[in-house]
C-alpha cells in the first residue's frame, strides 16, 4: 500500500448502487434511494437503494428457498471450504480498493482501515473456512442398549445488521461462522456505510457462492432493519450497534417468531493504570491508541482512563502531549492518525457532549472543538477531559467519539469500583507489574475482554462478547458457531 495507489482510487466515480437479492443486482421496488455522503468532505459520493418492507421480504424469501433447497447447506464441507477460501483470496486481492471505498464512505484513517477492514475480513473468512470441517457432533454416555447422538445443524436463515464503524470486519464476524455452518444470510448494512460491504458480497459470488445464499438489503434501519427483525422467516438475528436499537430488536423478536437475537452493543471501557507499572511510556501510547483510533468510533475503546493518584498528574500530562501531537485530517493520507466522524448527525452528537462538558465546568486538558471545518468534512479534535466524576454523563454514557475522560483513584478497591460503575461491560485494560493484582483485576472487572499491559489486538482465536448491557453471545473464535447452529438429539433404542 502506497500513497500513489491510494490517490489513484480516491476520485474514482462510484456508480449508483443496487442491492443483492437472490443473486441479482436490484434497486428498491419503489425506486427510492438514499444519498451516500462522504465524511471526508461532506460531498455526495453515490446512492444506495432505500429498501422497503417488501424488498426485505423478497430477500428473506430468497434466503429461505435456497436454504430449503440445500444449495449451500447440503454442500459437502470440503466444497464449502473451497468457496470460502476463494472468497478470502479475492478479498485480499481487492483489499486496497475495498479499503479506499470504505474510507470514502465512513472516514476511518486508511492506515488502520486497510488492516482492520479487508485484511481482517479475509482472515476471519479463512479461519471459519478452515474450521468448518473440524467441529464434530457428540455421542452421549448412555445405557448399552441406547445410542444417543447429538447433531449440530444450521439454523436456516440468518439476519445480520451491521454498523458503520467497521462494516467489513464486523460483517465477517457474522458471515464467517453463519456461512461455514451452511446457513443462508440476509445482511442489512448501515445506511451510512454500505458501499464496501456490497462490493465484498459481489466477490463472494465470484468465488462460487450459490445465488441467494448471501443477500444484501440497504436502507434505513427504521424500515429495512425493523422488517428484518420482525420477519417470521428469519431464524436468528445477529446485531452490532447501540443499546437503544438492541432493545427494539428484542421487542421485534417477541412480536414475531421469537427468533434468537444476539447483540453486541456499546462499551465504556475502563483503562486502568497502576503506579507499580514499569511500562508507563508504553501505557500512555496504548491509552491514546485505545481511544483515538477511528476517531473513537470503536465499541471496545478505552474511553475511561482511571489513573492511580500518585502518578496522575505526570501520566495525564504525557497522554495530553501525545494527544496534541496526533495528526488529524484527510483519512486517505497515510500519515493521518485520526480521520473523520461517520456522519453529520454523529458529529452533532459528539459536539453536543463537548458543549455539555463545558457547561458542567469540565477540565478540558486538550481538544474539545470541531476542526478542519473548511474541508466540509466531519472532524473533531482528540479530546482529553480530566477529573471527571463517576456521576457525570461523560463517565457513564458511550460518546463513541474521540473523547477520553480521566478519573483518579486511590487504591485497587476504588479502581475496581470505578471500573464497574457502568451499565456496560465490553472491554477493559489494566497496567500493572503485580502478578497477583493482575489476576484479582481480571476476576473482578465485569467486562467480556480484559487486556493486561496492552490494549486491543485480540485476534479471531478468542471470543468477543459483552457483560451486563453490552450484549449477549460471542463473535469470533469457535464459540461463534454456537449462534448459528441448532443442537438435535437422536435417541436410538438398539
Amino acid at each position: 500500500m502506497d500513497q500513489g495507489s491510494i490517490d489513484a482510487l480516491r476520485y474514482e466515480k462510484v456508480a449508483a448502487q443496487n442491492m443483492l437479492i437472490g443473486g441479482k443486482a436490484m434497486p428498491a421496488e419503489s425506486g427510492s434511494t438514499l444519498k451516500v455522503i462522504s465524511p471526508i468532505d461532506g460531498c455526495e459520493l453515490s446512492t444506495i437503494p432505500d429498501a422497503s418492507v417488501e424488498d426485505v421480504e423478497l430477500a428473506v424469501t430468497a434466503a429461505r428457498s435456497t436454504f430449503e433447497a440445500g444449495k449451500w447447506a447440503k454442500h459437502p464441507p470440503a466444497a464449502r471450504k473451497k468457496v470460502l477460501h476463494k472468497w478470502a483470496d479475492l478479498i485480499e486481492a481487492n483489499a486496497l480498493e475495498l479499503a479506499v471505498l470504505g474510507v470514502r464512505d465512513n472516514g476511518t484513517e486508511i492506515s488502520m482501515a486497510f488492516k482492520a477492514e479487508p485484511m481482517s475480513a479475509a482472515s476471519t473468512i479463512r479461519y471459519y473456512a478452515e474450521a468448518l470441517d473440524k467441529v464434530y457432533g457428540d455421542i452421549a454416555s448412555t445405557p448399552h442398549d441406547v445410542l444417543g447422538l447429538i447433531h449440530s445443524e444450521p439454523v436456516g436463515v440468518v439476519g445480520a445488521i451491521i454498523p458503520w464503524n467497521f462494516p467489513l470486519m464486523i460483517a465477517a464476524w457474522k458471515l464467517g461462522p453463519a456461512l461455514a455452518t451452511g446457513n443462508s444470510v440476509v445482511v442489512k448494512p448501515a445506511e451510512t456505510a454500505s458501499l464496501s460491504l456490497l462490493k465484498m458480497a459481489q466477490l463472494a459470488h465470484e468465488a462460487g457462492l450459490p445465488e441467494g445464499i448471501l443477500n444484501i438489503v440497504t436502507g434505513k434501519g427504521t424500515v429495512a432493519g425493523q422488517a428484518l427483525a420482525r420477519s417470521r422467516d428469519v431464524d436468528v438475528l445477529a446485531f452490532t450497534g447501540s443499546g437503544i436499537v438492541g432493545r427494539k430488536l428484542l421487542e421485534y423478536s417477541a412480536q414475531s417468531n421469537l427468533k434468537r437475537v444476539y447483540l453486541e452493543l456499546g462499551g465504556k471501557g475502563p483503562h486502568i493504570v497502576f503506579s507499580d507499572s514499569q511500562k508507563l511510556e508504553e501505557a500512555a501510547k496504548a491509552v491514546v491508541g485505545g481511544i483515538f483510533r477511528n476517531a473513537g468510533q470503536v465499541c471496545v475503546a478505552g474511553s475511561r482512563l482511571l489513573v492511580q493518584e500518585d502518578i496522575h498528574d505526570e501520566f495525564v500530562s504525557h497522554v495530553a502531549e501525545l494527544t496534541k501531537a496526533m495528526k488529524v485530517g484527510d483519512p486517505l493520507k497515510l500519515d493521518t492518525q485520526m480521520g473523520a466522524l461517520n456522519s453529520s448527525d454523529h458529529l452533532g452528537k459528539v459536539l453536543g457532549y463537548l458543549d455539555q462538558a463545558r457547561k458542567d465546568g469540565a477540565e478540558i486538558v486538550t481538544g474539545g472543538n470541531r476542526t478542519l471545518e473548511d474541508s466540509g468534512g466531519y472532524y473533531v479534535e482528540p479530546t482529553v477531559i480530566d477529573n471527571v466524576s463517576p456521576n457525570n454523563s461523560l463517565f457513564q454514557e458511550e460518546i463513541f467519539g474521540p473523547v477520553l475522560t480521566v478519573t483518579p483513584f486511590k487504591d485497587e478497591t476504588e479502581a475496581i469500583a470505578l471500573a464497574n460503575n457502568s451499565n456496560l461491560g465490553l472491554a477493559s485494560g489494566v497496567w500493572t507489574d503485580d502478578l497477583s493484582r493482575t489476576h484479582r483485576m481480571i476476576a473482578a472487572i465485569k467486562t467480556g475482554v480484559v487486556h493486561v499491559n496492552t490494549y486491543g489486538g485480540a485476534d479471531g482465536t478468542v471470543p468477543l462478547g459483552g457483560h451486563k448491557q453490552s450484549g449477549n453471545g460471542h463473535d469470533k473464535s469457535l464459540y461463534a458457531f454456537e449462534k448459528f447452529t441448532n443442537k438435535k438429539t437422536a435417541w436410538i433404542k438398539l
